[in-house]
């Protein structure tokens, strides 16, 4: 009998074995899953992040270059729009109208990557922050505009020129925008 009983205690042992040996296992796959998600999980917002990024920098590098070609004269075409840039210090911005700008941004007097450019932008349209449209309705071809504008909440960091960290979520900015034209 008290070999039955030490048999059936060693399967016992055993078995407790195996299962704590398979719940350590278990334990390892979860931490690997979990890494492998995150790394899976940073590596495609990168991805995003910079496809979003360099397509935003091919717009405003093909703006800059149509800006720079087409502002010379009053009635130079644009190869963004199908109409003539007008340069006619006379026009006046109006919701609706697609302006060619230059703008500068910076947040508490420092200038940030990204924060520059040309762009053909229609007013109204919504593709800037909210509230950056509307403050150029009513300015003059020719103008300097001191756009001020709050970052939405979530919004992404940026870096100043040295490349030191920039929080612009919910920071207050002033975009420096000069009124290029406005396509007629």
């Amino acid at each position: 009998m008290k070999m039955e009983n030490k048999r059936e205690a060693q399967e016992r042992r055993a078995a407790e074995r195996k299962k704590k040996e398979r719940e350590a296992l278990l334990r390892r796959i979860a931490i690997i899953a979990v890494i492998v998600a995150a790394v899976v999980g940073l590596v495609g917002y990168g991805v995003y992040d910079s496809k979003h990024n360099n397509s935003a920098n091919e717009a405003t590098q093909q703006s800059s270059t149509d800006a720079s070609t087409s502002v010379s004269d009053d009635t130079a075409s644009s190869s963004a729009a199908s109409t003539t840039l007008n340069t006619d210090t006379s026009l006046e911005v109006a919701d609706g109208d697609t302006v060619n700008i230059h703008y500068v941004g910076s947040v508490d007097g420092v200038e940030f990557q990204g924060g520059t450019g040309d762009y053909d932008l229609e007013i109204g349209s919504g593709t800037f922050i909210p509230g950056f449209e509307e403050q150029l309705v009513g300015a003059h071809v020719g103008d300097i505009v001191d756009v001020k504008v709050t970052f939405p909440e979530g919004y992404r960091d940026s870096a100043d020129a040295e490349g030191n960290k920039m929080v612009l979520s919910g920071a207050d900015a002033v975009f420096t925008v000069t009124i290029n034209g406005i396509y007629k």
